[in-house]
């Protein structure tokens, strides 16, 4: 399992040279990171030793304690590129990457991830090991009378105060498919109740299933160099949910091309009009298609830049579709 892999490898920091090791068998060309300027790296590291043996202690091995909580925080990371609040990470970044990350941003997110998320991973692991965060779980859900979970609930609350940040409660209380909200938590509130096994895996909290374990740092750096290289196919790139509507439009606008035609029984001036309303309603519709790729391709991760020159796209109107989103509806 991933967990134990990853777990097995936790001690990453060489706090003699002040070093990350990297993996070594991640064609990236480098061995380490430079961690002197982000000394709670090594500090996280010291600090695993204790939530290891409060694991042990709690009667959970610490290899399945530090899969959950390296999931849940790389699914942060994810989501963290959305979060204007988020001050931590982009800044962590850059002082791994030598100082500035900017010129290869996406290459750096890759390579660095685990190094930069890994003080919030060991708070984290803490965090989930403490019974009182299940007491406050079990609060939040009702406890006996099942009610709606409370997008400022005193759990996400807490989590958010126990990683240095206090303010992506509500961000993190609505993610209901990830492994925190989705595995922890309902499992906690499930084996509360007495509710049986839902998922044939019994009543363990720790359990991370596949489809929520983090992309490897391989997967992310192969699909970065398709991308670039422009072998990276659009039906892999775009969610299912904005591919089904890009096919529609693009469905719909073919069809309207293809009834252009001059009907030879008709008035010239007619069968021109019919044509250029065709043309225009078309190019209406290729317009908003291209609006809807070039919006699914910056929630994918397309530097702006990238979708700008491939769409021939004004930067100001990159900058509106990532803000407002195609339409331009707030």
């Amino acid at each position: 399992m991933r967990a134990v892999r990853y777990a097995e490898r936790w001690q990453r920091v060489c706090e003699r040279h002040h070093r990350w090791q990297l993996d070594a068998d991640v064609d990236h060309g480098l061995e380490n990171l430079d961690v002197r300027e982000s000394p709670e790296v090594a500090q996280a590291q010291r600090r695993w030793a204790g939530v290891e043996q409060r694991a042990r202690r709690a009667g959970v091995e610490p290899a399945e304690v530090f899969g959950l909580a390296r999931a849940v925080v790389c699914r942060w990371w994810e989501q963290a590129l959305g979060w204007g609040e988020e001050r931590i990470w982009p800044a962590r970044l850059h002082r791994l990457a030598g100082g500035d990350a900017g010129g290869r941003f996406w290459w750096w997110h890759a390579v660095a991830r685990d190094a930069v998320v890994f003080p919030e991973v060991v708070a984290m692991a803490d965090a989930l090991l403490d019974p009182a965060m299940e007491e406050l779980a079990w609060a939040d859900s009702g406890r006996e009378e099942i009610r709606p979970r409370s997008t400022d609930g005193a759990f996400c609350r807490e989590l958010g105060e126990r990683v240095g940040r206090p303010w992506p409660g509500p961000l993190v209380a609505v993610d209901y498919d990830g492994p925190l909200v989705a595995g922890w938590l309902g499992t906690v509130i499930r084996r509360r109740r007495d509710i049986g096994d839902l998922d044939g895996r019994g009543q363990d909290p720790w359990w991370v299933s596949r489809e929520r374990q983090p992309v490897s740092m391989g997967v992310q750096l192969r699909l970065l160099a398709e991308r670039e290289n422009g072998t990276i196919s659009w039906r892999k790139a775009v969610p299912d949910s904005d591919r089904a509507g890009l096919e529609r439009l693009l469905d719909e606008a073919v069809q309207m091309l293809g009834d252009v035609h001059v009907h030879s029984g008709r008035p010239v001036a007619e069968a021109s009009r019919n044509m250029l309303r065709f043309l225009v309603r078309g190019s209406e519709i290729l317009d908003r298609a291209l609006l809807e790729a070039a919006h699914a391709a910056l929630e994918a991760g397309v530097p702006p830049q990238f979708v700008g020159e491939w769409g021939k796209i004004p930067a100001d109107l990159v900058e509106e579709i990532a803000r407002r989103g195609p339409t331009g509806d707030d």
